[in-house]
């Protein structure tokens, strides 16, 4: 048995109740929407959820779909672990209502689940993550404080059938329709830096007039830089991302991007593993573990580079 102490995580923020010792041997099951590889946020995500399992001493199982958009593969991979027989799952679904099923099996069979980043339909089910609508708008406030009312702006959506990208297209939507913005185009780039680049080319084309752009994950972010780049606007848009990837916080230092919004991928991972390990063992949680989020600029790009 492993005792969790004072500092640990969860515990020491006082999110886990009725819980205070965790079995070894545990397979755990971290399915993430997107791969780590070419990802910074989904790498921290693995990075957490594989050093809390190394110590907490369980065996950590990180699976994900070769594109956030391929929800057959994801539930294939699921369903497959749960035949193989495991534990728990940590789940980020690329789609939540088809993903609801094979969850609905999972906790009838008595394998507890928790979502990170993107919360499912499962009800009962804690969500560990950002709270999507509340980043999008602090993002909306930042344009809002940036750019005078009346300017032309646009919002790259992520994948908007995720409740991730709802959230963020509505936070968004809503704060800079509160100060007076004119919204020109609300399009889905689905986290992509290749398809944002093209999406900012047409909405350029329509509109040349346009100052501000909230892109709802950094990957678009970029592809909203390159397509600026290209039409020789970059310095006259305010471009706002969300997730503080590296290469966005090196965007922000070089002037390129102006802020985005952090997360902190890394506590998705590790609380997951912790969370779902706690329910193995008997425990509650709250229903929703808020990681926070935080404007990145220049004054504090440099931390998350």
């Amino acid at each position: 048995m492993i005792k969790i102490l004072g500092a640990t995580g969860l515990v020491a923020a006082g999110l886990l109740v009725g819980m205070t010792t965790f079995a070894t041997a545990q397979d755990i099951l971290v399915s993430m929407k997107g791969p780590g590889a070419g990802n910074p946020f989904w790498a921290a995500v693995q990075r957490g959820a594989e050093e809390r399992g190394a110590e907490l001493g369980v065996n950590v199982i990180v699976l994900s779909p070769p594109t956030e958009s391929d929800v057959a593969a994801q539930i294939a991979q699921i369903e497959d672990q749960l035949v193989k027989g495991v534990n728990g799952i940590v789940i980020a679904t690329t789609d939540p209502n088809a993903l609801g099923p094979v969850l609905d099996e999972a906790l009838e069979d008595g394998v507890p689940v928790v979502f990170i980043d993107t919360k499912g339909i499962n009800e009962g089910v804690t969500y560990i993550g950002t709270d999507n609508k509340a980043g999008a708008a602090l993002a909306a406030g930042l344009i809002c404080d940036n750019v005078a009312a009346g300017s032309d702006v646009a919002i790259l959506q992520g994948i908007i059938t995720q409740s991730t990208g709802k959230a963020r297209a509505d936070g968004s939507h809503d704060g800079l329709l509160a100060c007076g913005l004119n919204i020109v185009a609300e399009q889905p780039a689905n986290w992509d830096t290749a398809q944002a680049l093209a999406v900012m080319e047409n909405i350029i084309t329509g509109n040349p007039n346009i100052k501000a752009v909230f892109a709802s994950n950094d990957n678009m972010a970029l592809g909203v830089v390159e397509a600026l780049k290209s039409a020789d606007m970059l310095d006259q848009v305010f471009i706002v991302g969300f997730d503080a990837n590296p290469n966005a916080a090196d965007s922000v230092m070089a002037g390129e991007m102006a802020a985005t919004i952090a997360q902190n991928p890394y506590n998705m991972g590790a609380f997951g593993v912790e969370s779902v390990l706690t329910l193995i063992n008997g425990g509650t949680l709250d229903a929703v573990i808020d990681t926070g989020t935080v404007v990145v600029d220049k004054s504090n790009a440099a931390d998350f580079q």
